[in-house]
């Protein structure tokens, strides 16, 4: 067994997964503009649930309300939607790295310049955030926060362009990396996507009033209407005119690249009821299943889901391979990632904090049990242990996705590479064994791309960004390259 396995117990079940590490959303033009932006971060809370803000404009100034916790926690709260006036607004849900929880780097961030005051968030990181940093730091840049968000606010306020619109472009366009990013001044709600689409975004409409946001989903639940994804490499500028008429502007101002979203949307990140870049986020997991069942398959009783995110899958798997699915594993939705595990009895709990075998379903079968991704190991030790406690005969774990291999730099939040189970250990014989499952399979890289898109990967130009799978990153890691040159509090620095 590889050492830094050793003492999983003292993991917290939140450091075997990945973690997204935001989700924005603005609107421009309406009269419950608070109202609605609340909304659309509840629905958009599966990607960030450490802190939430909202900033409005109410025609003679800018209201602001940033918090840590859940957007359910706040903005709920008659009064401060009623404070948060205006009809222009936008927020943030944030899930920050390590050392970045604190208010200040909640978002939106603000700041008054020379052309007004601008609000800006953003989902994903950058890059060369921390080089960028560092060098307006030294130029005399003064930081309110750790947020590499705050950068962009740095370099707009630099910038010799005229116009807010213009600033904002011209401060983006010296940032790498994946980046959905949206802005807000007196008059306009922009919205930006990195050159090579990594992470999402959307534009809809609402009674005619333009709306930009991470997913889908968060139209629907203000019933509003999905207009088209923001192209990668595109800048949409919506402004109010003296009429009150809102004109719409879009620029791309970068090289054209090939768009590659993270394929990671699909596997885990994105609600499975949102469209994301055409498809169905459901039914391309269920497609993730079918597959898996092909490839992997296996004689059993029963397919069961580590839920949440293995259910499509499983029922995928199920419907292909024609084993019967069940719910084997229940979840408890109650327990948040500020749970307190004060002692080492507790902490030998584990696993039963959050789930609980479904006995009846589970004693006595040979079980397929099917889970959305491998990332320490940890967490799967302990559902195979609770499902032979259960009475379990057998256990065979397929995982709809590939094996993770490398560390993700584009607002992922995921671990280092030497703590990625697939780093720590030479065969798929010795993952199995370290599980204690009775076998181990996971989705071929070409079977993921199926899923996906309906073909196998383009090795010569990839149709997304696959680089937690294979290596292949699609832009420059500027600050990993000068890793060693950072203080260990840069490091830390939460990012968007």
């Amino acid at each position: 067994m590889n050492s830094s396995f050793q003492d999983f117990d003292d993991f917290s079940l939140d450091d075997d997964t990945l973690h997204e590490e935001c989700g924005v959303f603005g609107i421009l033009g309406h009269p419950d503009a608070a109202a609605l932006t609340a909304l659309g971060l509840h629905a958009l809370q599966h990607r960030g649930q450490e802190a939430a803000g909202i900033v409005s404009y109410d025609g003679q100034q800018f209201r602001s309300e940033r918090h840590m916790g859940l957007v359910g926690d706040h903005f709920t709260d008659p009064a401060m939607l009623e404070a948060l006036s205006g009809q222009m607004a936008m927020g943030h849900v944030r899930y920050s790295t390590t050392g970045g929880t604190v208010l200040r780097n909640v978002q939106p961030l603000f700041a008054e310049l020379a052309v007004g005051g601008i609000a800006i968030a953003h989902n994903g990181n950058f890059t060369n955030g921390l080089s960028m940093r560092r060098k307006l730091i030294s130029d005399g840049a003064i930081c309110q926060s750790t947020s590499d968000t705050e950068v962009v606010l740095h370099l707009i306020a630099r910038s010799r362009a005229k116009t807010s619109s213009d600033r904002f472009i011209d401060a983006i366009s010296q940032m790498e990396g994946g980046y959905s990013m949206i802005a807000m001044t007196r008059t306009k709600l922009i919205a930006a996507r990195d050159p090579t689409g990594i992470r999402p975004l959307v534009m809809g409409e609402l009674d005619g009033k333009p709306i930009f946001c991470s997913e889908t989903c968060a139209l629907d639940i203000i019933g509003a209407k999905f207009v088209r994804d923001v192209e990668n490499g595109e800048v949409i500028i919506c402004e109010v005119q003296p009429d009150g008429s809102i004109s719409i502007d879009s620029r791309k101002p970068a090289l054209q690249q090939k768009e590659r979203l993270c394929l990671f949307e699909y596997v885990y990140f994105a609600r499975p009821d949102s469209i994301v870049g055409g498809r169905n986020v459901y039914q391309t997991r269920k497609n993730m299943g079918f597959n898996l069942a092909k490839e992997a398959p296996v004689e059993a009783d029963v397919v069961v889901p580590v839920p949440d995110g293995g259910t499509p899958a499983a029922i995928g798997f199920a419907q292909e391979s024609g084993i019967p699915f069940e719910l084997g594993i229940i979840r408890n939705h109650y327990v948040g990632r500020t749970f307190i595990e004060p002692t080492q009895q507790i902490r030998a709990f584990g696993v039963k904090l959050k789930h609980s075998a479904n006995r009846a379903v589970i004693s006595g079968k040979r079980v397929v049990l099917i889970d959305d991704s491998i990332v320490r190991g940890t967490t799967s030790v302990k559902i195979v242990q609770m499902l032979r406690d259960a009475g379990a005969k057998e256990v065979h774990i397929r995982v709809a996705s590939p094996m993770i291999f490398y560390s993700d730099y584009y607002g992922i939040d995921t671990p280092d590479r030497d703590k990625l189970f697939a780093n720590n250990h030479e065969t798929l014989e010795d993952m199995c064994k370290f599980i204690g499952a009775d076998s181990l399979q996971f989705l071929s890289i070409d079977g993921l791309y199926e899923a996906v898109g309906g073909e196998k990967r383009n090795n010569a130009l990839p149709q997304f960004t696959d680089h937690q799978f294979t290596g292949d990153y699609p832009t420059r890691l500027l600050d990993k390259e000068h890793e060693d040159e950072f203080s260990k509090i840069e490091l830390l620095a939460g990012n968007g």
